[in-house]
């Protein structure tokens, strides 16, 4: 086998498992919310995270537009960040702007919260939240919502999943007043995480699907071109 031949076996494997890797992470480069269910006429604590900036440049503000029918909206402190409210006449937030204290890399995990309670109106409804990424060079709106049925968009907003109404009426979620309470909401947030997650994000799973498909298949044509130089 001359060393061409090997150089060009040792490609394909490399590439296979790059491919394999690449892709799942790229499809990854979202905004996510957690939790991604709620229930309606309670509050609930959301966390928004990413881990990429804008084509690699640092993350410097997170600007969440919020929902209608989404009240009692309280940013949460957080010493990596200031906060600036947009409150209309009535007093309801409009909008949260995070800015961060020093600029968030790419590649490195930041985060914003905010406790929100959902309206009784939006029970068995799916809530986006409109999110714009602004970094040092560019930005990128998190904003678009799929048809029913459609692909996953590009830049996809941040979804939360709103059941029935709270049986705890305006009690605080993750903090019921009974022992009882808490397990069925963990128990119920248990079970329906997985369908969640494979709701939100089925682009990340199909691209991820197919790097692993091409990289097994460079692997087999590297291993053939491997058993036909030695035959």
């Amino acid at each position: 086998m001359t060393s061409t031949t090997r150089t060009r076996i040792l490609a394909g494997v490399v590439l296979g498992a790059a491919l394999a890797v690449a892709v799942p992470l790229a499809a990854s480069a979202h905004v996510h919310v957690t939790p991604e269910n709620a229930s309606a006429d309670a509050s609930t604590s959301l966390t928004f995270s990413f881990s990429h900036g804008c084509d690699e440049s640092p993350t410097t503000s997170m600007i969440i537009d919020i929902p209608e029918g989404v009240t009692n909206v309280v940013p949460v402190a957080d010493a990596n960040w200031t906060i600036e409210r947009d409150v209309a006449d009535n007093g309801t937030v409009s909008r949260v702007t995070y800015s961060a204290v020093a600029p968030v890399e790419n590649g490195i995990k930041g985060e914003v919260s905010l406790d929100a309670r959902f309206g009784a109106e939006l029970a068995e409804t799916d809530v986006a939240f409109p999110v714009t990424q602004v970094c040092v060079t560019g930005q990128t709106a998190w904003t678009e919502v799929a048809a029913e049925g459609a692909d996953e968009p590009e830049s996809p907003a941040p979804i939360v999943s709103v059941g029935a109404v709270s049986a705890g009426g305006d009690e605080h979620a993750g903090h019921g007043a009974t022992a009882d309470h808490d397990s069925a909401d963990a128990a119920n947030a248990a079970d329906a995480a997985p369908a969640a997650s494979l709701r939100a994000d089925p682009t990340a799973l199909w691209l991820g699907g197919a790097g692993l498909a091409l990289g097994a298949i460079a692997l087999i044509i590297a291993v053939t071109a491997l058993v036909r130089r030695r035959a």
